[in-house]
Formats: structure tokens, sequence, C-alpha cells
């Protein structure tokens, strides 16, 4: 029987290709953050369904300015209140269980939102359209400390910039994708196949998160060199999970402590103050931005939904380049503080540019002058990066938490007085410049208040 023989320099180098093989870390991390993209991309599209729908559900049932800006607001009376309690389940239970569970919640009461008027009557449309949107705020508050925590788990410092302005840049990508779809679907079927639709696929995403993603250090497909990267680069790769288990890395009956720590630091205070003014522009822009395009520029909703796309696409181009930019500093030398705040400030200072929407008739400079805005605000987004570097490894949910609690009160005060300035005036004009210098708030919060950027050390009892 003949036998067929390896060249020795084969046997000898298939160990060594295999031991290479083992050596290169795997990219684990970055499935990991596209899923938390395209989560985050439904969970905004999910917000602004109403921005979308509003128009037509007016015309049937009623709402006038003051009553539709109040029922936007709902989504966000309930996530600043659920904050507090929704970062302390992520510190106890873990952001896999947690999140998976939000993401089956919001879907579900998303889909609701579409039988209104089908098992509700036309006045009681009102109050069931602001509980539902109230309990769908309740279900998406551990979303973005979530995010958040899962980030400073799977990526080290010097690429959580980037992570973070990703998932951040989703709020973007939604409008991009789904503000058109939505506004088909408002067109050619009916504002309940919006809600139809969005619910039913949020409910197949929470089957899929649950499904795939873990902590670092229990992830089956990521290998030992990535494992090594994360951790030596500063990823808190346990993401409170610990063998089988889930555990809490917050101490019992210490929570009160900690909070008045988070609450009264003067760096973190310079944050949520920017914060809170960068998500005025996001709610404007989540609720009344398509109202804005059909009621003062005369679009069909057809038309505002595709042209609303455009600001959106220049967003999530200035998100991903506002991570890239502050990450790319830090790799050449410059300080932390530097690399975030030099995005944040540029960005939010192009913002202030949707002003100039006032004194134009044009509708293709309406549009210009608010994709730069969006442009701006995009790069200036980085928040959550700012809140990975530097919450106390103990509370990253808790102290995620607070400072989205901070920044989504922008979502209850945006959409009232934007409803009381057109009541009162009947303009857009007035909404657009308390808008725009919000912008500027958010730059004199970094420049003035927010000295060093640093992780903070908690006090212990």
């Amino acid at each position: 029987m003949n036998s067929t023989v390896l060249p020795a320099s084969s046997t000898a180098t298939a160990p060594a290709s295999k031991a290479a093989d083992a050596a290169k870390p795997t990219h684990v991390r970055y499935w990991i953050l596209a899923m938390i993209f395209i989560v985050t991309t439904v969970n905004y599209a999910d917000r602004a369904t109403l921005s979308i729908t509003g128009p037509a559900m007016g015309k049937e049932f009623g709402f006038d300015a003051v009553q539709l800006g109040y029922i936007f607001s709902a989504f966000s009376w309930a996530y600043v209140m659920a904050q507090l309690p929704g970062g302390w389940l992520l510190d106890r239970f873990g952001a896999r269980r947690v999140y998976g569970a939000s993401i089956f919640l919001w879907s579900l009461f998303t889909l609701l939102q579409g039988t209104i008027g089908v098992w509700t009557s036309a006045a009681a449309a009102v109050t069931t359209l602001f509980a539902l949107r109230f309990i769908l705020g309740l279900a998406e508050s551990p979303a973005f400390p979530a995010n958040a925590k899962v980030t400073a788990s799977w990526f080290p410092t010097g690429e959580r910039g980037a992570a973070s302005a990703i998932f951040n840049s989703a709020q973007y990508f939604a409008a991009v994708v789904f503000t058109p779809l939505m506004a088909a679907l408002t067109h050619w079927l009916g504002w309940h196949a919006v809600y139809f639709t969005m619910g039913g696929i949020g409910i197949v995403l929470a089957l899929v998160w649950v499904r795939f993603v873990h902590s670092p250090v229990k992830h089956s497909a990521i290998n030992a060199a990535e494992l090594a990267h994360i951790e030596s680069g500063g990823g808190l790769v346990h993401m409170g999970e610990s063998g089988g288990a889930i555990t809490s890395a917050l101490p019992k009956g210490q929570t009160g402590f900690y909070l008045r720590q988070l609450l009264t630091n003067r760096m973190l205070l310079g944050v949520y103050i920017g914060q809170f003014s960068i998500n005025v522009l996001t709610y404007f822009f989540l609720t009344w931005f398509p109202v804005y395009l059909v009621q003062s520029r005369h679009m069909s909703i057809l038309k505002a939904g595709f042209m609303a796309s455009v600001p959106a696409i220049c967003g999530f181009a200035g998100g991903v380049l506002g991570g890239f930019i502050s990450d790319g500093m830090l790799r050449r030398g410059f300080s932390l503080t530097a690399a975030r705040k030099t995005p944040i400030v540029g960005g939010m200072l192009l913002s202030v540019s949707m002003i100039m929407c006032n004194y134009v008739d044009s509708e293709w400079l309406v549009v210009g002058f608010m994709a730069l805005a969006f442009f701006g605000k995009g790069v200036g987004a980085l928040g959550w990066a700012v809140v990975a570097d530097t919450a106390p490894k103990e509370v990253i949910g808790l102290a995620g938490s607070i400072f989205n609690m901070f920044g989504n009160i922008a979502g209850i005060v945006t959409p009232i007085v934007i409803g009381y300035i057109l009541a009162t005036t009947g303009s857009f004009n007035g909404a657009l410049v308390f808008v725009g210098l919000n912008a500027l708030v958010t730059v004199l919060a970094y420049l003035v208040i927010v000295k060093d950027i640093k992780r903070i050390e908690l006090r212990h009892h």
C-alpha cells in the first residue's frame, strides 16, 4: 500500500500556523457593537413613530398643538423617572437580561399604539396614547445606560470614543432608514401599520439580543488575545456577570451614598447640563421636525419623511466622524480631556446654524441648514463616551442612568415649550431659536464647568 508523506517543512509549519492564528485577536467586539447599533436604531425609530403619524392622528382625533406637545412629552416623563431604577437593575442583574426584557417590552407597547381607535373611542384617544407612550418610556429606560455598560465592557479606552459615537449615531440612522419607511406606510396603509410593523421588528430583535450578547469573559466566540486586548486597555470585561450567575458590583445599602457623590461632582454636573442641551436638538428632531416641514414648509407627509432623512444622513456621518476624531486625537498623544472636548465644542457651534432657517424661503436652504446643524450635533454627541470614560467602575449603570435622566429631561421640556410657542405665535421661528441657543449652552458647559475628564474614584464608607 502506498502512503503519502508530507514534506518536513509542512509538518513543522502546521502547528506554528495554528499558534499564529490563536495569537491573532478575534473581532467579536465589533459584532457586539453592530448589535448595539441595530437595537439603538430600532429604539429611536420607535420613539419617533409619533412624529410621523402625529399629523394623521391629529386629523383623525382632533389634537391641537399643545395636546400634541404633551403627548410627545409622555415618553420622556416616564423615561426620566425610570432612569435610576433602570440603572440599579443593570448593576444588579446585568445588561444582557435587563436589556433583552427592555427591548421586548418597548416593542410590545409600540405595537399596542396601533390599536388606538380600534378598541378605544376617539374621545379616549389622547389619554390612551399618552398612557401607552408613558409606558414605552418606562420600558426603554435601561437602553442607553446598558449601551454604555456594554461598551465599557467590550472596548478599551482608546476605542471607546468611536464605539460610543457609532451607537449614538444610530439615532440618525433610524431617521435615514425608518422615517421614509414610516412615512410611506402612513401614506399607503394608514398610521396603524407603522406601529404594527415597528413593534413586530422589535420583538424579534429581543430574542436575537438574548441569544447573541454576553460579557467578554463568557462569550464563546472570543479568543484569549482579544480578551487580553480589551482588558489591558481598560475594558471592564465581566459586564456584571461572574461565572454562571449575575452578581452585583453595587455594595448593598450604599446606593444613596454613591448617588450623592455622582450628583455633586463638578465635572459630571457640566456633562449633565451639556447632555440636556444636546438632547433639546435630539427631541426637536424626534418630535416636531417632520411637523415643521409639513405645517411651516407645506410639504406632504411623504415628502417630509424623505426630506427629514437628509439631515439624518449628515447627523449619522457627523456622529461617526466625531468618534474617530476623538480617538484619533488620543492616539496622537492628546489628553483625554482635549480629545473629547474638541469635537463636542466644535460640533455644537455648527449646530447653531439651524436658526438661519428663519431667514430663508428655499426648501433646499432649509434642509441644508438643518443638515449642517445635525452634522454638527453628530460630531459633538460624545457624551456617552465621556460617561464610559468617567463613571466609577462599581456603578457604571447608575452613573449612566443619572446622565441619561438629565439628558432626557429635554424630552419633557422641548416638545411642551415648542407646543406653547406655536400656540402663542403661530410660527416655528421662536422654536428654532430656542433649539439653536441650547447648542451654545452645551459649549459653555464643557468649556466653563467641565474641567479635566477622568474616571472618578468613589469614596467608600
